[in-house]
Order: C-alpha cells, then sequence, then structure tokens
C-alpha cells in the first residue's frame, strides 16, 4: 500500500531541517580566534589570553581543564577576551590538555593542548627555508616525529589596516609536518626540547624577500622623522600605495611598509609567548643607520603590542654572500652586518653569527641546523638561566699595536676555554692598515686567548680588521665552537 505524507509529517521534516539549520548557524558563530587550535602550545607560568567570536552581546564561558571557568561577555562586534592563569610545569610534564568555549547551547572544544614554551620565528626567506631543503635532509627527517613538539605555519597575507585573522592550525611535529616547516625554527625548537624535557611550540609567521619595515607598524614608522622619510613617506607618495591590497605574493609587496604587520603578525599579539626569532635582513642590505632604528622600533613595538615586557629578540646575522660580485675586497655587506650587530645594544636582544656556515656563492645556505642551536644556546642561557651553556662566539675587546703587529683581544665571557680554528689552519681575514687607510691581508697567529697580526706590507698597522668584506667563511672560532664576530677597529667612513 503506498503511503503519502500528511501535513504533520511533512511540518515535522520542515522543524527538524530549521533546527539544524539554526544549530549549524550557531556553531558557526562561537568560535576560536585562529591561533587556537587542536594541538597548540600553551605559554606556562603566564595568562592565557582566550579570544574569538560569538553573537554580539553574548555571555561566553572559557573552561580549561587546568583551572576555574570565567565569564565574558562579547562587544559590539561579537569579539570576546577572556584571560586564564596557566601554571608552571615540571620537566617532562606532557599531559594532554582541553580548552572550551561555550555559549547558550553551543560550544567549542579544543582538543590535545600542551602547556609547555611558545616561540615566535619570523624573518624572510632564510628563516623560512624549510628543513626538506637543509643538508642531509631525508637523514633529519627520520627523526622528526614527535607528539611533543607542535608547529603552526601562519598563511601568508598582508593588509592596509590591522586584522583579526590568520589562517594556519597547529599540528604535531611528524614529517609531513616538518617537512616545509622553518628549519632554523624547528631545530632551535628541537634542541629546547631535548634540554628542557617540556613540550616546545613554533610559530612562524613570515615570507621570503620581505623587507623589515613590512612588519613595522605604520604609527610607528610615522612617529620617527627617520623612519618616516626613509620608508613610509615614499610609500604612501608612491602609485603602489592607491591600490587595493589582497593577499597575493609578488617580490615588491613584500617590501611595503607595515602591510605584513597587519597581516601576519597583529592577529598574534594576544597570544603568550616565551620569545621570537628573527632572521631577516637581505632585503635591507643597502640600508645602514636606518635598518638598525627600524629593528628598534619593530622589537619595541612588538614587545608593546605582545604587552610581556621586555620579550627575549633573538636574532641571525646574515651570512657572507657574494651578490654575484666576485671581488674579495668588497666591503658594502660587512658594513650591514655591523649595522645589524647595533641591534643588541637594545635590552634583551642578541645576535647569532652565521660567518663559518655560509656558503659564499648562495644566497640561501644550506646548513641550518647550527644556526637554530646557536638560536638555543642563546634561549638556554639568556631566558633558562642554563649559565653553563655558552652562546658567545669571540667578541672583540681591544687591539694594542706593538711596532708591525697588532694584537687583539677579546671579551673574557666570549673565549670560552680558548681561541681555536675549526680547520686546524692559521685565522683567515685578518687584514691591517696603516695611515693611508690600504688594507692588506695579514698572517694571524693564536697566542692564548690573543690573536697576532702582521702584514709585510703595513710597517706601522693603525687599524685591524676583521672577517670585514662579503663573502669570507671564517675559520676563527672559540672551544664551544661559536664563530668570531666581524669586527673592525677603524672608526673610517664606508
Amino acid at each position: 500500500m503506498k503511503h503519502t505524507a500528511g501535513p504533520s509529517t511533512i511540518l515535522c521534516a520542515i522543524v527538524l531541517i530549521l533546527c539544524a539549520q539554526f544549530s549549524f548557524a550557531q556553531s558557526e558563530i562561537l568560535k576560536f580566534a585562529d591561533p587556537l587550535t587542536d594541538n597548540m602550545v600553551v605559554q606556562q607560568n603566564q595568562v592565557l589570553t582566550v579570544w574569538g567570536e560569538a553573537e554580539k552581546g553574548a555571555e561566553v564561558t572559557i573552561t580549561a581543564d587546568w583551572t576555574s571557568p570565567i565569564k565574558v561577555m562579547t562587544d559590539a562586534t561579537g569579539w570576546f577576551k577572556g584571560m586564564l592563569p596557566v601554571p608552571a610545569i615540571e620537566a617532562g610534564d606532557f599531559t594532554p590538555h582541553t580548552l572550551a568555549i561555550t555559549s547558550g547551547d553551543e560550544q567549542q572544544i579544543l582538543k590535545n593542548i600542551l602547556i609547555g614554551e611558545l616561540w615566535i620565528c619570523s624573518g624572510q626567506s632564510n628563516m623560512q627555508f624549510s628543513v626538506k631543503e637543509v643538508i642531509n635532509a631525508e637523514a633529519e627527517l627520520k627523526d622528526v616525529n614527535n607528539p611533543n613538539i607542535r608547529l603552526f605555519n601562519t598563511g601568508l597575507n598582508f593588509s592596509d589596516s590591522p586584522l583579526m585573522h590568520v589562517t594556519g592550525k597547529w599540528q604535531e611535529s611528524t614529517v609531513e609536518s616538518v617537512r616545509d616547516f622553518s628549519a632554523v625554527g624547528y631545530f632551535f625548537g628541537k634542541q629546547l626540547y631535548e634540554k628542557l624535557n617540556v613540550p616546545v611550540g613554533l610559530l612562524f609567521t613570515g615570507i621570503g624577500a620581505s623587507a623589515a619595515q613590512a612588519y613595522v607598524p605604520r604609527e610607528v614608522l610615522a612617529s620617527n622623522a627617520l623612519l618616516d622619510s626613509v620608508y613610509l613617506k615614499p610609500y604612501l607618495e608612491s602609485d603602489k600605495s592607491k591600490e587595493k591590497i589582497d593577499g597575493g605574493f609578488s617580490f615588491e609587496k613584500v617590501t611595503r611598509p607595515y602591510l605584513l604587520y597587519n597581516a601576519i603578525i597583529h592577529p598574534l599579539t594576544n597570544l603568550s609567548v616565551k620569545g621570537i626569532v628573527w632572521y631577516q635582513g637581505e632585503s635591507n642590505r643597502e640600508e645602514r643607520e636606518s635598518y638598525t632604528e627600524l629593528m628598534y622600533a619593530m622589537i619595541r613595538s612588538w614587545r608593546k603590542d605582545f604587552a610581556q615586557g621586555n620579550l627575549p629578540f633573538y636574532y641571525v646575522q646574515v651570512a657572507p654572500y657574494f651578490y654575484d660580485n666576485e671581488d674579495p675586497t668588497l666591503a658594502d655587506y660587512a658594513f650591514f652586518r655591523e649595522a645589524q650587530e647595533k641591534i643588541a645594544a637594545l635590552s634583551n636582544c642578541e645576535m647569532v653569527v652565521t660567518m663559518d656556515v655560509g656558503e659564499a656563492k648562495d644566497l640561501h645556505p644550506k646548513n641550518k641546523k647550527p644556526i637554530g642551536h646557536r638560536l638555543a644556546r642563546t634561549a638556554l642561557n639568556r631566558t633558562y638561566n642554563q649559565l653553563d651553556v655558552h652562546y658567545l662566539g669571540p667578541q672583540f675587546q681591544d687591539v694594542e699595536f706593538n711596532g708591525n703587529k697588532a694584537i687583539i683581544t677579546f671579551k673574557p665571557e666570549s673565549v670560552a676555554g680558548g681561541l681555536q680554528t675549526n680547520d686546524g689552519v692559521s685565522p683567515k681575514y685578518f687584514k691591517i692598515a696603516g695611515k693611508d687607510k690600504v688594507f692588506h691581508l695579514a698572517k694571524a697567529k693564536i697566542n692564548g686567548g690573543a690573536i697576532e697580526v702582521s702584514s709585510d706590507k703595513v710597517k706601522n698597522p693603525v687599524a685591524v680588521r676583521y672577517a670585514f668584506t662579503n663573502y669570507p667563511v671564517t675559520n676563527l672560532e672559540n672551544s664551544a665552537g661559536l664563530p668570531a664576530v666581524p669586527f673592525r677597529t677603524d672608526t673610517w667612513k664606508e
């Protein structure tokens, strides 16, 4: 017998469909902000800011399984924000946690969250350079499966005004997730994990070819006369500033002021983090004083926006590169490195040197593991108070001229048990000059904690330079295997 649906049956079906659609709409409205996803690492011993979207004027309950729930209200735009205390953890604590938001009948839950150490990794192509591209990549990738290291790759975007959204998700460390992740960032985080024995979260947010001014808020650039004249005004007065900004990549767009800050830094500033590691500079290499000032402004503005005091900021000095000009006397890149070194004068900043692991004819040297480890050494000593971990390479302290010799001494804390070379031969790339300001290659030998330098062509030296050309791949280091920092004793203009 054939049955037909009666009015009551049809009405019930319509009600069920509407209820399902209403429920779906509600769950779409209630959501965590983009950086908050399953598998994330929450910074231990700090406040966790939980933010997201719900109905305008709605009450939202925020619940974490490690503390008491709190209730907050959304604002006129539907955004809510609440803060939860996060406990300190013991080494070896890899307990998975949950975090939930509830509003009305709807709930969203984040699972498999770890409490540990969270670091931001940013910069241009040498920071973006992936694990799959490094020396012995396949061997390295065989040893990456670790559920206690978590990775987040921020999707590229640009914006003329500050955004609240980013794209990306937290993932456990696996061959698939590590393969395309920042090599410097990954090796940094893995070393922290091995030394601290706590969960480590690494959040990469950057893009190849990007210039530092792209990461600085517009109002910060405008408030500084030098930065305004060098970076902001030329852009605002150009036709480029009148274009509609979208998320599409171009090598030119990643150098425009403030667009990357708005799109891939500002949306993250509610996160509690332990610190920042940075590898950038190639796109600003023609600059000197303005770059140093620009980095001061960037670091200060990020610290202000993240609102966690003087966040550690550890950065990488650009590696040797010849820029298609095979002239060993050129020093323009050395002067830029000098401008980079000055950034470390800012409190809680330290610089990592790459002069020994660069490749003179490759702008993207593949030996990234030592760089990650050097950043980790810096963090272990400076941030985690493991004072037995050496992080400084030999740093120039003084020069004494004695006849035809120059005797170089280094800061005692940077010598770490003695000077040596990584290849067993004499130290390379020392030059000396007399009053004529003409530099000549010099012979150098280690004498205890000092270096003696001389040249038959300079009878009365008045200045010494070390590795102060564009692409010297150096061999001088301390007993901890950390390379000497390039230097010059003169103050002569470039």
